[in-house]
Order: C-alpha cells, then structure tokens, then sequence
C-alpha cells in the first residue's frame, strides 16, 4: 500500500499537493468597521455569517493597519510592507505590480489563484491565474467588471451578489488538482452606501444611539479639528443620503425649478438646453446606471418615504445632524447587510462541498471607519476607529474555535501569514511577521509591543493632516505635519476614546519620552525617512 501511495504522490504531483496544502479565501470588505459587527460587540445589528468565521476560529481584537485608506491597504496586503515600501502611499495612484507580490509566491508554490471583485489599485492584478476586477471603486448596480482577457463588461444586478456569482463559477472551473488562493474584494460598505433593493429600510426600526463622543469638541487636538469628514457638514444630503436624489425621470418636472436654481448659482451665466438639464439631471452620482426596476424601488423607498421625512420635519442644528446620523447608518447598515448575507451563501458553499474541510476562511476590512464616533464618518486618522479593523479566520482542525487574540498584529502581517500557512518561504523584504503561531496558542517571546503608522493623503479629499505614529497596549503617540504640526499622547486606559491630549502634560514626561525611543526605533526598523526627518528636525 505505501508503494502505491508513493506511486500516486510521483505520478499526481498536483493531487498530492492539493491534498497536503490548504485551499484559502481572503474575503476584503471596504470600509467596513469592526464596531458594526457583531462578533465584536454590536448588539443592534447580527452580522450572522461573519460570526461563524470567527466563531469557528478566531477573532483579533488588535488588528491594526498601516495606512488607514483603501488602496494603500491593498497594496499593504499584497506586500507585506508599509506604504512607504511598496510605494503606494496615496489613493488613486498606480501600484506598481512589478514588485513582489505574495500571490506569485503562492503560484510558484502550487496554488490556482484568483482575486474577484474590487481592487482599487490603479492597474491590472499580477499574479493571479484569473481575475474578474471592478475598474477603480466600481458601482454598485449593473456594474462594468475587467476580466483576465483585459474584456471590460457591464452585468446587470447587485455587486455583491455578482461577485459572489463569479466566485462561484471559478471555483466550479478550476484546476481542482492544485490548492486554490482567492480574494474575494468587495465593494460594500463603501460610500454613498447603497443597500441591495432587498435591504432597502431593513434597519428603518431601528433609532441608533449617538456615540457619546459625536458632538466632539476637539479640545487638545489640532488635527482633529481642522478636517472635513463630519456628519454635520460633509455629508451631502442630496448623494450621500439620497434625500430628493434623481433616479431617473419620474421626478424631472417636480425637481426642475430646485436643478435650474442650483445650477445658476454653481454656472451663472449659462444657459442650459432642455436636453442638457434632462441628462444632467440624470448622470448625477451613479444613479444613471438603474434600470426601470430599480428606479422605480430606489424612487419608492427615497423619494416617497425619506425625502417625505426630510420634508415634513424641517430640521436644523443639532437636530438635523442627528437625522443624518440615522440615516447614514441605516443605509451603511443596510448595505453591510447583503455582504454579510453573501459570505453566509459562501460558507454554505464550502460546506455543501466539502471544501469547508480543508479551507481557511479570512474575513477583514481594508481599514475601519467611523460610525459617528467624533461627529465623523471615513477613516484616515490614527484613532481607534480607523486604525482597528476587522479580522476573523477560521483554520479547521488547526484554530481553536471561538479563539480570542488580543496581541498587537499589523496588515503588514496578513501576507507573511498566509505564506507561512501555504508552507511558502517568506522574503526578507517583507516587514511584517506570520502570526500563525499566535492562532495555534504558540507564545512568540519577541513579538511586537508597539504598532507602526503613517497616513500621507492631503488636502483632498477630508482634509487631514498627514501624520506619523504608535499604538501599543496602553498609549497612543502621534506626529502631525503638514497641515497641522503637533504631537499627540492619549493615556488609553483612562482615555479610550482618545479626547484628551496629554502630551504637554508633565505627569507624563517618563512615558513620552520612552514612547519617543520606540517611535524612532520603529522609523529606524522600518526605514521610514520621511518620517526620520520630521521626527529628527521638528521633536
């Protein structure tokens, strides 16, 4: 019997290595915040499915990101390193795909790979055996997608539902001979948040609590002040929150006098053609993309009931602020609801055939986001609702179920992980580390105490400070330049929620100053030299 096993493993390299290797799937959602889960405390709102990754595996309660935006948290998992290093510090750029990558490390290793959905990296995948990508931040109704033979394609339907629709028909294509690696990138929950018709008013019952830091004042911190990412005056009522949004030309008659005024204020002195008011009415935001159906549902359930709210109550002040705060997340709310629907239809999938048994299960969010907290929504900054995201994984037979893993942990470490699962040597270029064996219970005497970060986009889009930091267990240290320049220390045992800048306070000069030394030791380790410039000219 062993000869003929021996025999089997020469003659069916692949099979063998199919069975040895874990198949792994990496589900990457955008903008999806780790306080709107319920596996992580939220109490108003079940995410069912990604609580069975974590549930059947582990979650991280410390998973921290380099950069808290979205193409340059792609390009951290790709890398292994900081954005300093791999070259894509700021949205909208071109990632250099000629870099290494780990997804080619998995190839060469065995592994059928394939990333299917949002990519956002201003160039085509390298490294995947196919891809089915949304160009940019992609739509999300009837979406166009850009497959592996460069073919740009619009489908009609909802983008989560399609993508989860491709993930299916690749796997039912594959090479079933090798270990398969796939990212399945979604769009949800990225602004302006737009829920799958099904889900439209899911959350309507519901009067969300404001956090109790939403009517933040700013006091100590510069950088938090001078931004433009609040509720109150950054969120637009018209595209974010759909109030008297055009969705197609039922309403054009009814909304012409309000599309003339505005447009002679925003282009005065021209004069716009019926035709012209008629197409410019319709191709605002994504909205033109709706089909008859949808428009007609989108126009029901904004048109007919928020709008109708909006108009009666004729709000202002605290008390406007407030009506956006429930109206953004019940649509972001509502959006997250077919992601998490769509990941429950995956898992069902993997368990219908069998792969469930020899498939790990990744669930996380580019980076988080604000749910309110500080009067805000995006992420950029290095508090804890940006700088934390989201992470489950569920390893059958390898993690514990209903593990809990509290160390500090980085994205910069999600690629030298999936290497180290794979059984793939990990490049000494990459700056992150496996935490493998943090998921098996196995102690790492050296790991790290302190969490490194840098944010570079500015002016546009929010106005925020480009700004340079650590997080360990117990305090917060950050640098902001730039727009504002100054430092910020948060004690976040007695100041979780980061309002209070103790830096100039002298109870805290022995702290500061160790916290200083493990800032410089951490631009040093990671060869960081714009920060080292700052850090050196300007302390």
């Amino acid at each position: 019997m062993k000869r003929i096993l021996l025999a089997l493993a020469f003659l069916l390299p692949g099979m063998a290595i199919a069975q040895s290797k874990p198949n792994i799937i990496f589900i990457l959602s955008d903008d999806h915040a780790y306080q709107a889960i319920s596996a992580y405390g939220n109490r108003l709102v079940q995410t069912p499915n990604i609580d069975r990754i974590a549930h059947g595996g582990a979650l991280l309660t410390n998973n921290l990101v380099a950069n808290s935006i979205c193409g340059p948290s792609r390009a951290t998992l790709l890398t292994g390193k900081y954005s300093h290093k791999n070259g894509y510090t700021l949205n909208e750029k071109t990632f250099d795909v000629h870099q290494e990558t780990f997804p080619v490390l998995l190839q060469q290793n065995g592994y059928q790979t394939a990333w299917i959905g949002k990519l956002h990296l201003g160039s085509l995948p390298i490294g995947f055996n196919y891809f089915n990508i949304l160009p940019g931040q992609g739509h999300y109704y009837n979406p166009d997608f850009i497959n592996n033979n460069n073919d740009t394609i619009r489908y009609k339907g909802y983008v989560t539902n399609l993508i989860s629709d491709f993930f299916f028909n690749w796997l039912q294509g594959r090479d079933t001979s090798k270990p398969f690696f796939a990212v399945i990138g979604e769009k949800a929950t990225h602004r302006e948040w737009l829920p799958d018709i099904q889900d439209l008013g899911a959350y309507d019952g519901i009067n969300f609590p404001l956090p109790s830091t939403f009517f933040d004042t700013y006091d100590t911190r510069e950088a938090a002040k001078d931004q433009d990412m609040t509720i109150d005056k950054t969120m637009r009522l018209a595209e974010d929150l759909k109030v008297h949004q055009p969705f197609g030309l039922q309403h054009y008659e009814q909304d012409k006098p309000r599309l003339q005024q505005w447009l002679q204020k925003n282009y005065p002195g021209r004069n716009f053609s019926e035709t012209e008011l008629k197409e410019f009415y319709v191709r605002q935001g994504e909205y033109h993309r709706l089909d008859e159906t949808q428009q007609q549902a989108f126009n029901h359930y904004y048109r007919d009931k928020v709008s109708k709210d909006f108009d009666e109550k004729k709000l202002s002040g605290k008390e406007l602020v407030k009506w956006k705060f429930q109206r953004y997340l019940k649509d972001y709310y509502a959006t997250a609801k077919s992601l998490d629907r769509n990941i429950g239809k995956i898992l069902d999938y993997l368990d219908s055939t069998g792969l469930s048994k020899n498939t790990i299960v990744i669930y996380a969010s580019d980076q988080g986001f604000y749910l309110g907290e500080h009067g805000w929504f995006d992420k950029r900054f290095i508090y804890n609702e940006s700088l934390k995201t989201a992470f489950a994984i569920r390893y059958p037979g390898v993690i514990k179920p209903g593990t809990k893993l509290d160390a500090l942990v980085s994205n910069t470490d999600w690629a030298p992980t999936i290497l180290d699962i794979a059984g793939a040597k990990i490049p000494s270029e990459i700056q992150g580390r496996s935490f493998l064996p943090l998921l098996k219970h196995q102690p790492i005497k050296d790991w790290r105490k302190a969490a490194y970060y840098h944010y570079y986009e500015y002016p546009e889009p929010h106005h925020v400070s480009p700004h340079f930091g650590l997080r360990t267990k117990d305090y917060m240290l950050v640098r902001f330049y730039k727009g504002v320049n100054s430092w910020e220390l948060f004690d976040l045992k007695k100041d979780p929620n980061q309002l209070k800048n103790v830096y100039n306070n002298p109870s805290y000069v022995a702290v500061k100053q160790q916290l200083l030394q493990q800032l410089k030791a951490l631009i040093l380790e990671y060869d960081d030299q714009e920060a080292l410039e700052i850090y050196n000219h300007h302390l």
